[in-house]
């Protein structure tokens, strides 16, 4: 058995003790964007603190909780909060969780994050639903040996986002009545913002929105065979000749106040999984 086998054991057998039934339905939820916790019908919360090999979460508005329940029907296990590469955790670390999530019986994971919008014709407060991204972190999760019992040593990743899944959220946010983009994420270390050289040279290599996270989480559940569906919360408008400062005060205010949009179309694609 690995080290990661070995450690995906411990965190599930803990696990196990506390939440015993079968989670098809996987959720990250990201920075400013916890409120869906509360949509859930908690059975069983848990710190991160106490689940063996989890890190911890860091950052403000991430509490650092996995939260078993119903929503829309459906089993679903949820983090409420994520562990992003500037916190100074491995690649490895930070999609531990997806790992485990495997185990508890996931086969699709929602995953959110606020991010700032590079596309001209996005504003703050808008939706997108990821299609694609671009990994400039410098750095992926599937670094160093693999275990072939979890993934190939090559995986393919034409579809890293569930096309299928994209066409449902799309009709969902349809029907609801959301306004939904559809583009490129582009994922940097942070934790600093990116000076308008950057945004202008993250513009041409065709990104729609950039965010800090996301990425590894999607390269460790295509590795796994785990189908992703993507949401961003555009949070600032990163257009360089009218750039403004912007606080993470700022940021989390603005997640806030879309995600139930995120939340309604989260809720209602679970419906229909």
């Amino acid at each position: 058995m690995s080290e990661l086998q070995t450690a995906i054991k411990a965190a599930n057998e803990f696990i196990r003790t506390k939440a015993k039934e079968t989670y098809p339905v996987g959720i990250v939820l990201g920075t400013g964007l916890g409120g869906l916790a509360k949509e859930i019908e908690q059975e069983v919360v848990l710190d991160y603190t106490d689940i063996p090999h989890f890190p911890v979460s860091t950052v403000e508005s991430h509490k650092g909780k996995l939260i078993f329940g119903t929503l829309s029907g459906k089993k679903v296990v949820a983090m409420q909060g994520r562990f992003h590469y500037y916190e100074g955790y491995t690649m490895p670390q930070i999609v531990f969780p997806v790992r485990v999530m495997k185990t508890l019986g996931v086969e699709t994971i929602c995953i959110s994050n606020a991010c700032g919008g590079l596309n001209p014709i996005y504003r703050k407060g808008d939706l997108m639903i990821i299609d694609d991204h671009i990994n400039l972190l410098g750095d992926n999760p599937l670094i160093g040996a693999n275990d072939e019992t979890i993934g190939p040593r090559f995986p393919d990743m034409s579809e890293p986002y569930s096309k299928q899944l994209i066409k449902l959220a799309e009709e969902v946010a349809l029907e609801l009545g959301i306004k939904a983009q559809r583009g490129v994420y582009v994922a940097l270390s942070g934790p600093m913002l990116e000076t308008r050289a950057e945004y202008r040279m993250l513009r041409l290599l065709q990104a729609d929105v950039v965010g800090m996270s996301t990425v590894p989480e999607v390269i460790a559940a295509v590795h796994q065979g785990t189908k992703v569906l993507g949401i961003s919360i555009i949070t600032d408008e990163c257009f360089p000749e009218s750039l403004k400062a912007v606080s993470i005060e700022e940021v989390i205010a603005a997640a806030n106040m879309a995600e139930p949009k995120m939340t309604a179309i989260f809720k209602k694609v679970i419906e229909r999984l």
